[in-house]
Protein backbone atom coordinates (compact mmCIF):
# COMPACT_ATOMS: atom_id res chain seq x y z
CA UNK A 1 0.00 0.00 0.00
CA UNK A 2 1.55 3.24 -1.20
CA UNK A 3 0.26 6.44 0.65
CA UNK A 4 2.13 9.57 0.58
CA UNK A 5 1.73 12.38 3.11
CA UNK A 6 2.45 16.43 2.36
CA UNK A 7 1.98 19.04 4.79
CA UNK A 8 2.22 16.61 7.65
CA UNK A 9 0.72 18.05 10.73
CA UNK A 10 -0.01 17.37 14.30
CA UNK A 11 -3.57 16.56 13.68
CA UNK A 12 -3.74 16.38 9.90
CA UNK A 13 -1.78 16.04 6.51
CA UNK A 14 -3.31 19.04 4.22
CA UNK A 15 -2.46 16.42 1.21
CA UNK A 16 -3.29 12.75 1.28
CA UNK A 17 -2.24 10.60 -1.86
CA UNK A 18 -3.31 7.01 -2.78
CA UNK A 19 -3.80 5.04 -5.87
CA UNK A 20 -3.41 8.09 -7.85
CA UNK A 21 -6.36 9.96 -6.06
CA UNK A 22 -5.63 13.49 -4.23
CA UNK A 23 -7.13 14.30 -0.92
CA UNK A 24 -7.19 17.70 0.72
CA UNK A 25 -8.22 18.43 4.06
CA UNK A 26 -11.20 20.81 4.62
CA UNK A 27 -9.62 23.93 3.75
CA UNK A 28 -11.11 27.64 5.33
CA UNK A 29 -9.84 31.16 5.04
CA UNK A 30 -7.03 32.63 7.50
CA UNK A 31 -8.89 36.00 6.89
CA UNK A 32 -12.62 35.94 8.86
CA UNK A 33 -13.21 39.89 8.19
CA UNK A 34 -14.48 39.10 4.94
CA UNK A 35 -17.55 38.18 3.58
CA UNK A 36 -18.61 35.16 1.99
CA UNK A 37 -17.29 35.95 -1.59
CA UNK A 38 -13.79 36.97 0.19
CA UNK A 39 -14.02 33.61 2.26
CA UNK A 40 -14.72 31.64 -0.99
CA UNK A 41 -11.84 32.76 -3.04
CA UNK A 42 -9.21 32.41 -0.58
CA UNK A 43 -10.44 28.64 -0.07
CA UNK A 44 -10.23 27.96 -3.58
CA UNK A 45 -6.73 29.79 -3.98
CA UNK A 46 -5.75 27.59 -1.40
CA UNK A 47 -6.90 24.45 -2.96
CA UNK A 48 -5.54 25.94 -6.37
CA UNK A 49 -2.21 25.58 -4.32
CA UNK A 50 -2.60 22.66 -2.72
CA UNK A 51 -3.82 20.10 -5.51
CA UNK A 52 -0.69 21.78 -7.93
CA UNK A 53 1.62 20.27 -4.86
CA UNK A 54 -0.27 17.05 -5.51
CA UNK A 55 0.32 17.18 -8.68
CA UNK A 56 -3.33 18.06 -9.80
CA UNK A 57 -5.72 20.38 -10.60
CA UNK A 58 -9.56 21.97 -10.30
CA UNK A 59 -9.83 20.00 -13.71
CA UNK A 60 -9.28 16.85 -12.22
CA UNK A 61 -11.86 17.35 -9.32
CA UNK A 62 -14.17 13.98 -8.28
CA UNK A 63 -15.57 15.18 -5.74
CA UNK A 64 -16.45 18.47 -3.51
CA UNK A 65 -17.79 18.88 0.13
CA UNK A 66 -18.72 22.46 1.18
CA UNK A 67 -20.05 23.72 4.55
CA UNK A 68 -21.22 27.05 5.00
CA UNK A 69 -22.46 28.89 8.52
CA UNK A 70 -25.69 29.62 7.19
CA UNK A 71 -27.14 28.99 3.52
CA UNK A 72 -28.19 32.60 3.43
CA UNK A 73 -24.83 32.49 1.80
CA UNK A 74 -25.24 29.61 -0.66
CA UNK A 75 -25.46 32.12 -3.39
CA UNK A 76 -22.77 34.37 -3.05
CA UNK A 77 -20.59 31.34 -2.46
CA UNK A 78 -22.09 29.55 -6.40
CA UNK A 79 -21.69 32.99 -7.84
CA UNK A 80 -17.48 32.31 -6.73
CA UNK A 81 -17.67 29.06 -6.97
CA UNK A 82 -19.24 29.39 -10.65
CA UNK A 83 -16.63 31.34 -11.66
CA UNK A 84 -13.68 29.21 -10.76
CA UNK A 85 -14.52 25.65 -11.46
CA UNK A 86 -14.11 24.47 -14.92
CA UNK A 87 -17.62 23.97 -16.58
CA UNK A 88 -16.74 20.79 -18.63
CA UNK A 89 -15.08 19.44 -15.31
CA UNK A 90 -17.58 19.97 -12.36
CA UNK A 91 -17.22 17.50 -9.64
CA UNK A 92 -19.64 15.55 -7.62
CA UNK A 93 -20.64 18.10 -4.96
CA UNK A 94 -22.85 18.47 -1.67
CA UNK A 95 -23.01 21.84 0.50
CA UNK A 96 -24.73 21.67 3.85
CA UNK A 97 -25.24 23.99 6.88
CA UNK A 98 -23.07 23.39 9.73
CA UNK A 99 -21.59 25.02 12.67
CA UNK A 100 -17.97 25.53 11.67
CA UNK A 101 -14.88 25.89 14.03
CA UNK A 102 -15.24 29.95 14.59
CA UNK A 103 -17.94 32.03 14.18
CA UNK A 104 -16.43 34.00 11.88
CA UNK A 105 -15.63 31.08 9.64
CA UNK A 106 -18.23 31.39 6.76
CA UNK A 107 -17.03 27.89 4.38
CA UNK A 108 -14.77 25.23 4.48
CA UNK A 109 -14.56 23.58 1.55
CA UNK A 110 -13.18 19.49 1.09
CA UNK A 111 -11.98 17.97 -2.16
CA UNK A 112 -10.88 14.96 -4.09
CA UNK A 113 -9.03 15.06 -7.45
CA UNK A 114 -6.78 12.77 -9.17
CA UNK A 115 -3.05 13.15 -10.04
CA UNK A 116 -2.75 14.61 -13.64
Amino acid sequence: MNIERKLIGPRMSDIVIHNGVVYLSGKVPSNLAGDIKEQTKEVLATIDKLLEEAGSSKAHLLRTEIWLSTMANFSGMNEIWDEWVVPSATPTRATVEAKLARPECLIEIMVTAVVK
